[in-house]
C-alpha cells in the first residue's frame, strides 16, 4: 500500500498551486488527473490586479501578486523553463469620465503601485484610442498550456502523477484517513474546476459554470508587445498571432466554439484596432464561478479529511497560490481560512459531517 500525506484530485491552476504548496513544506503528494482539458488550459494567462471596468483593485491584490509572483518563479526555475513573464496591460478608454475615473483612482493608496496616473496617447497607430489610454503596471503573463505541460512532466518524472480519472467510488475513509484504491493519504484535495459538478463528495449548488471563449487572430500590422484591453482583451502569442477574449456564458458546460461568440469578439475587436486581422482559431473552456464570486476553500460535510479548492472564476490564476498557501495551514495546522473564502458559508445548519 503506497502511502502519502495528500491526494490531489485535478491538475488545473488549482491543482499545481496545491501541489506546490504541499511540497513546499516537505509533504508528499499524488496527483490524479486525466488531462481532459481545463480552463486553465485555454485561460488568456494575463495576471492582472486591478478590476478594469471599475478602475477598483482586486481583493487583497498586493498579497495575491506577491505569492503568485513567487510561487510561478519558483515553478520556473524547478521545471527549467520560463512559464511567466512581467507585462503591462493597455486599456483603452472609451470617454473623458473614465479619463477621469483613472486619474482619481492612480491617486487611492491601494491602486498607485499598479496604475500609472498620466493619461498615454495609443502607442501604437493601428490601436483606436480617442480618449487615450491608461497603463496597469506590474501585470504578469502566464503561459497556461505550456505550465501545464512541463508541470505534469515534471511530476511523472518525480513519480507523482497517475495519467487517470479519478474513481470516486473507490475512495474510502477510515479514522486514520483517506484509502483509494492502493493509495492511503492523511488528506485528499479535490481541485476539480467545474468537473466537480460530477464529484459525489462536493456539495450541490456552489458551482456555476461559466463558458468562456477566445478566437486567435492574425493581424501582422498589429505589432503589439503588451496587452490591450478595450471590450476584449488583445494578447500577444508572438509570430504576429493575438488571443482576443474572452466571452461569458453563464450555467454553460460545453467546450464547443460558438459561431456567436466569434462574431461578438470580432465586431469588439474591430473597434479596438485600426488594421486587419484575421480569425485563425477559436477556443473555448468552462470557469468555475459561485454564487458570490469568492472561491470555495476547505471542507465541506463529510470529512475533515476531504478538502476541495475550487470556485476560481477569472482570477484563478493570480489567487490560486495564496489560497493553496490558506488552505494548507487549515488543513495541517487548524488555522482559520478567511471567511470570505470558507466552504462553510454555504453550509446548510442540518449538515453534519462524520
Amino acid at each position: 500500500m503506497k502511502q502519502v500525506d495528500c491526494i490531489i484530485v485535478g491538475l488545473g491552476i488549482a491543482g499545481i498551486a496545491t501541489s506546490e504548496e504541499w511540497l513546499k513544506h516537505g509533504k508528499s503528494i499524488l496527483v490524479f488527473d486525466a488531462a481532459e482539458g481545463t480552463s486553465t488550459e485555454v485561460s488568456g494567462g494575463v495576471i492582472n490586479p486591478v478590476v478594469l471596468k471599475r478602475f477598483t483593485p482586486v481583493w487583497l491584490a498586493s498579497e495575491f501578486m506577491r505569492k503568485a509572483t513567487a510561487t510561478y518563479n519558483s515553478i520556473s526555475a524547478k521545471v527549467g523553463s520560463p512559464v511567466i513573464a512581467p507585462t503591462s496591460i493597455h486599456r483603452i478608454f472609451n470617454n473623458i469620465e473614465e479619463q477621469n475615473d483613472w486619474t482619481v483612482a492612480s491617486d487611492k493608496n491601494e491602486l498607485s503601485d499598479f496604475l500609472a496616473s498620466e493619461i498615454q496617447p495609443a502607442p501604437n497607430t493601428s490601436i483606436h484610442a480617442p480618449y487615450g489610454i491608461g497603463e496597469v503596471k506590474g501585470a504578469l503573463r502566464l503561459y497556461p498550456s505550456h505550465l501545464l505541460r512541463v508541470y505534469r512532466d515534471w511530476l511523472e518524472r518525480k513519480g507523482l502523477l497517475r495519467r487517470e480519472r479519478f474513481d470516486y467510488d473507490a475512495l474510502s475513509l477510515h479514522e486514520k484517513g483517506i484509502r483509494y484504491r492502493d493509495v492511503e493519504a492523511k488528506r485528499i484535495v479535490f481541485s476539480e474546476g467545474f468537473a466537480a459538478l460530477k464529484n459525489p463528495y462536493f456539495p450541490d449548488g456552489l458551482l456555476v459554470p461559466n463558458k468562456g471563449e477566445y478566437v486567435i487572430v492574425e493581424a501582422p500590422q498589429l505589432q503589439l508587445e503588451f496587452v490591450l484591453k478595450g471590450a476584449m482583451f488583445v494578447i500577444p502569442m508572438g509570430n504576429d498571432r493575438y488571443k482576443v477574449g474572452a466571452t461569458f456564458s453563464r450555467d454553460e458546460t460545453s467546450l464547443t466554439p460558438t459561431a456567436d461568440a466569434a462574431e461578438r469578439m470580432e465586431m469588439a475587436l474591430a473597434k479596438m484596432v485600426k488594421t486587419p486581422f484575421k480569425i485563425v482559431d477559436q477556443i473555448a473552456g468552462v470557469r468555475p464561478t459561485t454564487k458570490d464570486r469568492r472561491p470555495l476553500l476547505g471542507s465541506a460535510t463529510l470529512s475533515d479529511r476531504i478538502h476541495f479548492l475550487n470556485g476560481l472564476g477569472t482570477r484563478g490564476l493570480l489567487m490560486a497560490p495564496l489560497l493553496a498557501e490558506w488552505l494548507f495551514h487549515f488543513s495541517e495546522f487548524g488555522n482559520p481560512l478567511p471567511p470570505e473564502v470558507d466552504i462553510k458559508r454555504f453550509r446548510q445548519p442540518s449538515q453534519d459531517r462524520i
